[in-house]
């Protein structure tokens, strides 16, 4: 008989559950729609479904890859650190000549763009996702937002 725990901070089955699953190429990371707990850890999950497919699946160069990587792991971290979200999910599309990455949370406060001072050490995550997409931006849903940036993929 197995046994499950319920993690009382997020009604799910087991945090660590869900996060093996998800850094698990074995699990279905093509799938595009990963559901993350909101925990410092989720971070790698994130970056290793972004490097999936944008490597692995659809054979997008080292230097996009790399960049959606780190944009991907900007947004993670404005969620971590801003929305006290319990859960995110990340969101992973394709189509002619775009990839969309996406992060929905269940805040509705909206990031902000600041400028940030030389000797500042913090602040500087929405100014890379900014400078290195080619869109980006927040929608509003009926549940929160999702923040989302878009890169050309040339083809």
């Amino acid at each position: 008989m197995a046994v499950t725990t319920s993690s009382p901070r997020t009604g799910l089955d087991n945090d660590h559950e869900l996060l093996r699953a998800a850094m698990d190429l074995r699990c279905d990371a093509t799938a595009g729609d990963v559901e993350l707990p909101g925990r410092p850890e989720a971070a790698a999950a994130a970056r290793r479904l972004t490097r999936v497919h944008f490597h692995n699946r659809w054979g997008l160069g080292p230097d996009l890859t790399d960049n959606a990587v780190l944009l991907i792991s900007e947004l993670v971290n404005n969620v971590l650190q801003h929305s006290g979200a319990v859960t995110f999910t990340v969101r992973v599309r394709r189509r002619r000549g775009w990839v969309r990455v996406e992060v929905r949370d269940p805040s509705r406060s909206l990031p902000c763009l600041l400028p940030v001072g030389a000797l500042e050490p913090t602040g500087r995550g929405l100014c890379l996702v900014n400078h290195l997409a080619d869109r980006w931006g927040v929608d509003l849903l009926p549940r929160g937002k999702s923040t989302w940036f878009e890169l050309r993929t040339g083809n």
